[in-house]
């Protein structure tokens, strides 16, 4: 079944405890122990402003990061980036619902991740503008290499009597991977090299970087030194990693989970020198115990019910009939499927695109002449799944088309549905040699020839047995992608009336 990228890693190393959710916040240190210095409040990649199954979501995200501040305890907050986009309300009004909850509890910091910019510069300046935090990104330059109004390098703060340096980060790769225009993002490591030195000749006794970069950068950060404190986003992981000396921090996806540090430390001025000694202790927020903020609830609850009066609205007419049928797309070529695989193949450029019928689960038949509405497409696509692209040889697109027939003859959710190729399958050879003959385009498969190929992030990440995408080299990576839905939407709105039909793309028998 696809589900949202949502991965949990532990990386726990000397001197790391872990407690979940608000009970734990009255209860992680003994009565007789000192209270903390500081506390460091982490989020990253919130898409979604409500919750799912009862976790998640803005409501409970700011309930968490408000009674973090009725501690007494001083906190710094930061938001690691990547939250302006992708969602379907984002398609609407481009993420202004996103700053509008944030600002109800605002970070202290916020780093832009590369989904700020899918709506380009303006909107990302005039989203800027309407929040009520700061946004720092030391390695991000306008197109004459000058900084951006309002955006912050770096800034010395102090919390608990420690001088805290503070520097952002944002994605170098933030131009292939969205609409950036002519924005510079420069090297981070160099980047954080540099915002590190200043910070400590400015008297920081503690250096933290919030960054949104990928997990190689932030352990080649990690090892560099530069930072002591590096709290990350982009990977959607649940990361806590303590080396004895540096802290490295990621906190999944979608408020889940809420990563808080606890900085126990001293200061020393013996002999005229300031000297700093600090540890870590951690606690991690499970959001599904928190009960929701009563002021966040009622703006989401009303941010839900805009959407849900923009989602009854048409999108485009069906020339021919449209099968979503869990008969069909779990065991034939359907053409609900090919219609969606054809979207991912243009909204990514893609030679092949795959779809697993799994995906679709709508059930329906629309007969010629429906006209589509964006709720029919979300019904049909509910797991709020990214579009991926990755560069695979031809004979891996083969083995990744056996692995969509492997359970041909009965229905499964790993069928695959196909845009831009033919495939011929016998449906009596063993599973893992069923595949025939495939054409891509006007020409057969040419098994040393590299081709791009879309598909979901549930696949990319190993799905329905579709390893072989992750081994290729990856185009556009599974937090990077917009939303298949949207993807979608966008087609049957350029292309009405839909003229998709069956028995052209995947041919059963010799």
């Amino acid at each position: 079944m696809p589900r949202p990228n949502r991965r949990q890693t532990f990386g726990l190393g000397i001197g790391a405890g872990l407690s979940a959710g608000l009970p734990a916040i009255a209860n992680a240190t003994e009565p007789t122990a000192p209270e903390p210095t500081l506390t460091l409040l982490l989020v990253n990649d919130v898409y979604l402003m409500g919750e799912v199954d009862g976790r998640g979501g803005f409501a409970r995200l700011n309930a968490i990061v408000k009674a973090e501040r009725d501690r007494g305890v001083p906190v710094l907050y930061a938001h690691a980036g990547d939250t302006l986009s992708p969602s379907l309300m984002s398609g609407f009004d481009k993420g202004a619902h996103i700053v509008d909850l944030l600002n109800l509890a605002p970070p202290d910091v916020f780093v832009p991740g590369n989904h700020e910019f899918d709506f380009g510069p303006a909107v990302f300046r005039e989203r800027m503008a309407a929040a009520a935090f700061p946004c720092f990104a030391a390695n991000l330059r306008d197109g004459s290499g000058r900084p951006l109004p309002s955006l912050r390098d770096r800034q010395m703060l102090t919390l608990g009597g420690l001088h805290v340096g503070v520097t952002g980060i944002a994605l170098a790769a933030t131009p292939e991977k969205s609409q950036s225009g002519d924005l510079r993002f420069g090297p981070e490591l160099e980047t954080l090299a540099a915002q590190a030195e200043a910070l400590r000749a400015d008297g920081a006794d503690l250096v933290v970087a919030i960054v949104h970069t990928a997990r190689a950068t932030d352990l080649a950060m990690l090892a560099a030194g530069h930072a002591d404190i590096l709290l990350s986003g982009h990977d959607h992981d649940l990361v806590v990693q303590y080396d004895g000396r540096r802290v490295l921090a990621e906190s999944s996806s979608d408020a889940h989970y809420v990563t808080a540090i606890d900085i126990h430390a001293s200061v020393s001025t013996a002999g005229g020198t300031r000297r700093v000694t600090w540890r870590p202790s951690f606690r991690i927020h499970d959001s599904a115990s928190v009960a929701p903020d009563p002021d966040t609830l009622t703006l989401v609850r009303k941010l839900e019910g805009d959407l849900s009066r923009r989602l009854d609205v048409p999108v485009g007419e069906t020339a021919y009939p449209l099968d979503s049928r869990i008969v069909s797309v779990r065991a034939r070529e359907a053409s609900f499927g090919s219609l969606v695989a054809d979207a991912l193949r243009e909204a990514t450029g893609a030679d092949i695109a795959v779809m697993n019928g799994g995906g679709v689960r709508g059930d329906r038949l629309y007969p010629a002449g429906t006209m589509l509405t964006r709720r029919d497409i979300l019904t049909e696509l509910p797991f709020g799944n990214t579009i991926v692209s990755v560069a695979i040889t031809g004979a891996q697109v083969r083995a990744l088309l056996e692995a969509g027939f492997r359970e041909l003859g009965r229905p499964a959710g790993r069928f695959a549905q196909v845009s831009g190729l033919t495939v011929r399958v016998d449906p009596d050879a063993p599973a893992g040699d069923r595949i025939v003959s495939v054409r891509v385009g006007d020409a057969p498969l040419d098994p040393a020839r590299t081709y791009r190929v879309a598909a979901n992030n549930f696949l990319y990440e190993g799905g329905n047995g579709y390893g072989v995408l992750a081994r290729g080299r990856t185009l556009i990576g599974a937090t990077d992608g917009g939303l298949v839905a949207t993807a979608v939407i966008d087609y049957v709105a350029r292309h009405a009336p839909i003229t998709v039909t069956e028995g052209e793309r995947i041919l059963i028998g010799r």
